[in-house]
């Protein structure tokens, strides 16, 4: 924690991060399908509870993009009161995970099927936000939305259209501001400037509902808890705590690449958003991340410590606590538009032309695991993209190589590699094709790996091969 001379940095840092977390707070929760709110509740919790851990002293914790799909599509099975049993269990998951020293496996995870991952969210909060930037009702599937698109024209609400296209477009701006003015997050400025041109035009466009921050807290009851007796929402609870796991280590390593501080601990670090996410569940709140945006702005506005981000929970509380009326005026099309341009720029199209250049069975899973979240849904479609690149990985670490070699008129056929059942088909092939009435000699100490399947077939072949001369054989 901090000392004298760190504190002004980490104070200055807070502001900035808390800044950059209310708009993307309440927009998470406004897509996620729950009262705006509880966002804000999940970013308090992200700073003023896991931020006093120490396994990461940069990263920032609070609801993400990247988990809206799962949620909207929990609450909308399982229903809003459901939200805080699935976000508890996830959390006692992630920290039985950070108990049993997990975090460090979570890297090994193919980095196509990351991308794959956070491409699909992307395609799937754009194919859901197009919808609220025109204040119409979306379809219920993505498939759905992606085909009811080209009549969204006939339906929008060209005003709202406007306020989420102004807004989309300040962000894209302020990347080019000068440095000073850029310490004010482009975020706020765009729903700023959207709220503003609202109120000054009377425009009769949506706005934010608010609750109040204590009528929109829901504890789960004991009988909510029978819910994880069903196969869905267990599946549910295990998406939750995995993806979140992975964004959070994935953004872990990124924001170490940023600063010259403490490298992150990762166990300690999925422990820290387990006991994260256990209070968000208490609390009936959103499910938490490490967020990159927030993390990225911390170290870009010189946080030194964790306590820029405990002071960053602190000041989202100070907030919805004294001001949440300010919400109330804050139209639902700006908040889309944030949304919009937080999946665009999830979608790394830059990784796939490299991918395609170097590694094109890397782009192939890539895609493949983006297409399959848009085609299904997030759990199933990154199990998609995990098996192909097993599969991938299987297919490209079994490799053999056959070498034919003549001896003083004996024929030896050296075989070296990996040689398994993939491979198999491969491996006969070319034994098959051996001159008929010749000596053979078939040398396998080359072999690296033999599995159960070749040796069978080895065997099959030694003994369907008629010997001539005594000497054929596996050596």
């Amino acid at each position: 924690m901090p000392g004298v001379d760190t504190f002004r940095e980490d104070f200055g840092a807070s502001v900035v991060v808390a800044l950059v977390a209310l708009p993307l707070c309440v927009g998470v929760a406004v897509a996620s399908g729950v009262p705006a709110e509880l966002g804000i509740v999940t970013g308090v919790v992200g700073g003023l509870v896991t931020g006093w851990f120490p396994g990461s002293s940069l990263q920032v914790s609070g609801p993400a993009a990247g988990l809206t799909v799962l949620v909207y599509e929990a609450v909308h099975t399982h229903g809003a009161r459901a939200l805080g049993v699935l976000v508890l269990a996830a959390g006692l998951l992630q920290l039985c995970m950070g108990a049993l020293r997990l975090g460090r496996w979570f890297r090994a995870i193919s980095v196509a099927v990351v991308h794959g991952m956070l491409a699909g969210i992307g395609l799937v909060l754009i194919a859901g936000q197009l919808y609220a930037l025109g204040g119409v009702q979306a379809p219920g599937g993505t498939l759905e939305k992606l085909a009811a698109v080209p009549g969204l024209a006939g339906q929008a609400d060209w005003s709202a259209v406007a306020l989420g296209a102004g807004t989309i477009a300040v962000l894209a701006a302020w990347r080019r501001m000068p440095a000073r003015l850029r310490l004010v997050p482009g975020a706020l400025v765009g729903v700023a400037a959207a709220t503003a041109v609202s109120m000054l035009l009377q425009l009769p466009v949506e706005k934010v509902t608010v609750t109040g921050v204590l009528d929109a807290v829901a504890p789960p009851g004991w009988g909510d808890f029978g819910l994880l007796a069903s196969i869905g929402a267990l599946g549910t609870v295990i998406a939750l705590a995995l993806i979140a796991s992975a964004e959070t280590l994935f953004s872990a390593a990124a924001v170490d690449r940023m600063h010259d501080g403490t490298r992150t601990h990762y166990d300690r670090e999925l422990m820290a958003q387990g006991v994260g996410n256990t209070v968000c569940g208490l609390l009936g709140a959103l499910p938490m991340t490490a967020v990159i945006v927030r993390s990225a702005a911390n170290v870009e506005a010189g946080a030194r410590t964790r306590a820029s981000r405990v002071l960053h929970g602190g000041w989202l509380l100070l907030f919805a606590v004294a001001v949440p009326q300010l919400l109330e005026v804050v139209p639902l099309a700006a908040l889309a538009g944030v949304l919009l341009h937080a999946g665009w720029k999830l979608l790394p199209a830059r990784a796939v032309a490299g991918l395609w250049k170097t590694h094109r069975g890397e782009a192939v899973v890539l895609v493949a695991t983006a297409s399959a979240i848009v085609a299904t849904n997030l759990f199933e479609g990154v199990l998609v993209g995990l098996g192909l690149a097993v599969v991938k990985a299987a297919w490209e670490t079994s490799q053999v190589q056959i070498e034919e070699v003549w001896e003083g008129g004996e024929l030896r056929v050296q075989v070296m590699g990996s040689a398994s059942f993939l491979r198999l088909p491969k491996l006969l092939d070319a034994l098959d094709a051996l001159p008929a009435g010749q000596p053979v000699r078939l040398d396998l100490s080359g072999l690296r790996h033999l599995d159960h399947a070749c040796l069978t077939a080895l065997h099959g072949w030694e003994q369907n091969r008629t010997p001539l001369t005594g000497r054929e054989g596996v050596i």
